[in-house]
């Protein structure tokens, strides 16, 4: 399952040292000037798992192979970025196969650091920003409904596009973005459909300066505040601790973390926090060649988690032998945790845990 978070924000906000800390290179220019990423830089980052080191170690594996995301970082947008204003919408595109949205806005005060409004008010960044996002999503959808008009008189599936859209354009015109509307089950594929920016999760990064990289400040606090309201998530970050904490050797990061009073890199709890937001979890396939953590959604069945592997194992799905972690942990590995009657044979009705060490059983 190939994740993907768009990084928007406005100018300076920290985006692009936020990205480089995420990927641990320079490929974002992070420089004190608007517009420095002229190009969405994309960075492929192993998501943070503890568990399948243990695992690892038990199953004396050879490889270690951990989930990936993909962070994608987009040029800095301002007012009338939809249309046309600073880099313009050439950039909004990026934003609309991601998975989730990561806003990240500026808590922290720093003259040496310009602002494009002249201001720091991570509130308003955020609205500007959302009120662009909200102005391109109008302007696409109602380009889209003369033609869905037309074609939704003899055919169901144009009805049904012109519905979801009209769903819309209703919370848009309101002022909300589209991921405030109640969108049913059934419907979820094809409201996927229409791309729209604002219909994707969001999660507001809250970049704040090193003094308040543990708790947060008064303006993260207010920031959380309004994710609460937008039924969101959020997440406190010193991006220029990230970077600092990328540069350093792991035996390093750990005591550089615990003088700054934190249990693990804000990067962690970025990530974490994304998994979260879009409602995933891992399990672990494990063995001598490797072991390997996979994604899935929070609810998935035991095929659905095999086709992740291959579509093949979903299809020719027999059984999945499983073993929760803390069993195979506690008892050695999977020789022990059999021995013990902890490995339960699952039917194709089984829903999948966090944590479930599997092997699938199928037939082509």
């Amino acid at each position: 399952m190939a994740l993907k978070v768009a990084i928007v924000g406005m100018p300076n906000v920290g985006k692009s040292t936020l990205f480089n800390a995420l990927t641990q290179t320079a490929q974002a220019q992070a420089a004190n000037y608007p517009f420095c990423t002229i190009e969405p830089n994309v960075g492929d980052v192993a998501v943070p798992e503890s568990r399948l080191d243990a695992l690892a170690k038990i199953a004396g594996s050879k490889e270690i192979i951990p989930a990936r995301i993909n962070f994608v970082d987009v040029a800095g947008l301002v007012k009338g970025a939809s249309k046309g204003e600073g880099l313009g919408n050439q950039f909004l595109a990026n934003i609309r196969d991601c998975d989730a949205v990561a806003y990240v806005s500026r808590c922290f005060v720093d003259d040496d650091i310009t602002h494009v409004e002249g201001r720091i008010d991570p509130i308003s960044d955020l609205e500007i920003i959302e009120t662009e996002l909200m102005l391109a999503d109008l302007e696409s959808l109602e380009k889209r409904v003369p033609n869905l008009e037309k074609r939704a008189r003899q055919d169901k599936e144009s009805a049904n596009t012109l519905r979801l859209v009209n769903i819309a354009l209703e919370q848009l015109n309101a002022g909300r973005p589209a991921r405030a509307a109640d969108i049913s089950k059934d419907d979820d594929k094809a409201w996927r459909m229409l791309q729209l920016l604002t219909a994707q999760p969001a999660l507001y990064v809250c970049n704040v300066e090193e003094a308040s990289a543990d708790k947060g400040n008064a303006m993260s606090d207010l920031v959380a505040q309004r994710a609460a309201r937008d039924n969101a998530n959020s997440v406190v970050i010193s991006a220029q601790i990230e970077s600092e904490i990328a540069m350093l050797d792991p035996a390093e990061r750990t005591e550089f973390l615990e003088t700054l009073g934190l249990e693990e890199p804000g990067l962690n709890r970025l990530i974490h926090e994304a998994y979260k937001l879009l409602g995933l979890q891992t399990y672990f396939t494990v063995g001598p060649k490797e072991a390997r953590a996979w994604t899935i959604h929070v609810g998935d069945t035991a095929p659905q988690a095999a086709g992740v592997i291959h579509t093949d194992f979903e299809k020719g799905f027999i059984r999945a032998e499983t073993i929760a972690y803390d069993d195979y942990v506690a008892l050695g590995g999977e020789n022990g945790a059999k021995d013990a009657g902890k490995m339960k044979a699952e039917g194709k009705e089984y829903i999948v845990k966090d944590g479930d060490v599997m092997h699938f059983r199928f037939n082509v």
